[in-house]
């Protein structure tokens, strides 16, 4: 009995080795699912431009890390919008609400100033559900910069970096943004470099733009010769090489490199600059569908690669904040600002072709709708200030 017993514990205890080894085993694959998860999560924030900086803060993959500001919240959120907040009065409560800029910057300086921002995109993240609705405010579009002067909206960023560009956003558009996070197009080209890629289906008119912008971008970061859109010629390609870069020669559904996806972002003489935003947002999700498909190690070198050409105010709390939503986040909306039905375009005086709200009031009113769902909202004095002042400025221009 003794011998039985004494097999039967070996038998046992194997059984008990055998599972603790199984539960380490399933808990090892756990945590790297875990730690894959918190990196396609970061190159899925890179694409929309929110947080690299969840992966350096909680995982410490790279020795350094974006760059940092901090932005005064009493400087940027209009009064009347954190009064509500305080109240509890307001239906943007458990809504984190992030800048998302994109800047044709040459160097680390202009990431933080005197660069127009080509990608302006709010990502509203509900924190219960983990939803983010993203909405691009077209570039173009005549608002009040901040500095109550009125004219293309991108002007903001370059003339008070971000603080501006979000006090812009926040004036305008009755929002309590307080983070943001800025890349250039370089950080872009090399995270879906390193993917491998991305599939986007390209139409036939736009091959000829999106090679130009090939063209434009390298005269632009390697050779330094900067290209205006408008007077663009043959002759002011002759410095781009050949062999700088590849042309698409087709239209249809395919991959695309760094070069070749940013240029496509870029286009804007094909639908114009509502169709351009539509472009980008097709890109981030093409990036978030290839970054689901990369491996752990590909994820890495991506972030270890782009983290430094990130400029950002979310800090450590912001981020771990962000990350405890981690398997829930998920891209459920998007939009333009202003709406297709609400807007006109004209040559505004000296702010030259510009999209205007046709009434900033409704824009604004469906565009806390769209975000919070909230149906009731009535805009602040701000607000209306702002959309009267938009109208008087370009009645002449647009014949109203």
């Amino acid at each position: 009995m003794a011998t039985n017993q004494r097999r039967t514990n070996g038998t046992g205890g194997a059984a008990r080795s055998g599972s603790a080894n199984s539960a380490r085993a399933r808990a090892a694959l756990q945590k790297r699912k875990k730690k894959r998860r918190i990196i396609i999560f970061a190159i899925e924030i890179v694409i929309i431009l929110i947080m690299l900086g969840v992966l350096y803060v909680v995982m410490n993959v790279s020795n350094e890390g974006p760059k940092f500001t901090v932005i005064d919240p009493s400087e940027v959120v209009p009064s009347e919008i954190q009064q509500a907040k305080d109240e509890g009065e307001s239906a943007m409560l458990g809504y984190m609400n992030i800048a998302l800029f994109g800047v044709d910057a040459t160097n680390e300086k202009q990431i933080e100033k005197n660069s127009r921002t080509d990608t302006i995109m709010i990502a509203s993240i509900n924190m219960d559900t983990g939803d983010i609705k993203l909405v691009s405010v077209y570039r173009d579009t005549y608002l009040n910069i901040g500095t109550d002067t009125y004219t293309k909206c991108n002007a903001a960023y370059a003339k008070g970096g971000p603080q501006q560009a979000i006090k812009m956003l926040n004036m305008n558009l009755d929002l309590d943004i307080e983070n943001f996070v800025t890349v250039g197009y370089n950080a872009l080209m090399d995270v879906i470099d390193g993917l491998g890629g991305i599939y986007v289906e390209v139409k036939e008119n736009e091959i000829v733009h999106l090679n130009n912008y090939q063209r434009s971008i390298v005269a632009q970061w390697k050779y330094g010769v900067k290209l205006d859109d408008y007077t663009v010629s043959e002759k002011d390609f002759e410095v781009v090489k050949s062999s700088d870069y590849t042309p698409v020669t087709e239209a249809g559904y395919q991959l695309l490199n760094g070069l070749q996806a940013t240029a496509y972002c870029r286009i804007r003489y094909v639908g114009n600059d509502y169709k351009r935003t539509e472009r980008q947002r097709t890109v981030l999700k093409a990036i978030q569908d290839q970054a689901k498909k990369a491996d752990l190690k590909s994820l890495t070198d991506v972030f270890n690669k782009v983290v430094k050409q990130v400029y950002t105010s979310l800090d450590q709390k912001d981020m771990l904040e962000l990350l405890g939503k981690i398997a829930d986040y998920r891209i459920a909306e998007e939009a333009g600002f202003p709406q297709l039905e609400q807007l006109t375009t004209g040559n505004i005086g000296a702010s030259g072709n510009c999209i205007v709200p046709q009434d900033l009031v409704s824009n604004v009113e469906w565009l806390h709708q769209f975000l919070f769902e909230d149906e009731e909202y009535q805009v602040t004095s701000t607000v209306i200030e702002c959309s009267e002042k938009i109208k008087k400025d370009t009645a002449q221009y647009l014949g109203q």
